[in-house]
């Protein structure tokens, strides 16, 4: 256990606050401490079907480089998380899914915020029309329908590196395996 002594600086944004914190420590001894709070999110594996993922490509400014990943972002104040993954769905690829199936929850950065990833694996993926489509263009460079084969080459060589992706794949295939997704997934 840790005891919180004082904060000595904090910053506040739209969607988190961080706290720098000085701490006692279990055998006494005083460090620092910095907290993220950080809102729940939700990450959505949306499978066109049995074989074939979109994924999005979108630039991320704190690495200065180009991502491809599996849509997620915040849920907002009073939204239920699976509302949340079907917003993001159809906000970042135009597509609504017919079925969400949750994977696991973890927390991305457990040594200094509080978030938590929730995980979905979405399939019956229907497009939305022009006047329902409200593409995040902001966000998102490009949608791409991709081989699941080929994704999971993409993980292995070093090219796709965003953890919730790399999470959210492996831990659908294990649940395949297992025989954990339901048989009637892709009907």
């Amino acid at each position: 256990m840790e005891e919180k002594l004082r904060t000595l600086g904090a910053l506040y944004a739209r969607h988190f606050r961080v706290e720098l914190d000085t701490v006692r420590l279990r055998t006494g001894r005083i460090t620092e401490r910095l907290r993220l709070d950080h809102p729940e999110a939700a990450a959505v594996l949306p499978f066109v079907d049995d074989r074939h993922l979109l994924m999005v490509r979108q630039w991320r400014y704190a690495i200065a480089r180009e991502t491809l990943e599996i849509p997620a972002g915040k849920v907002d104040p009073g939204e239920a998380v699976e509302v949340c993954a079907q917003r993001e769905l159809q906000e970042e690829t135009s597509h609504r899914a017919g079925r969400l199936l949750h994977l696991a929850s973890y927390f991305p950065a457990i040594g200094y915020s509080n978030e938590t990833i929730r995980i979905y694996a979405a399939s019956g993926l229907q497009p939305l029309s022009p006047s329902e489509a409200m593409p995040d263009t902001d966000e998102i460079v490009q949608v791409e329908a991709l081989r699941l084969d080929h994704i999971q080459d993409l993980i292995l060589q070093g090219a796709i590196t965003d953890g919730k992706t790399i999470i959210g794949i492996s831990l659908f295939l294990a649940k395949r395996q297992r025989g954990e997704i339901p048989a009637d997934f892709f009907a």
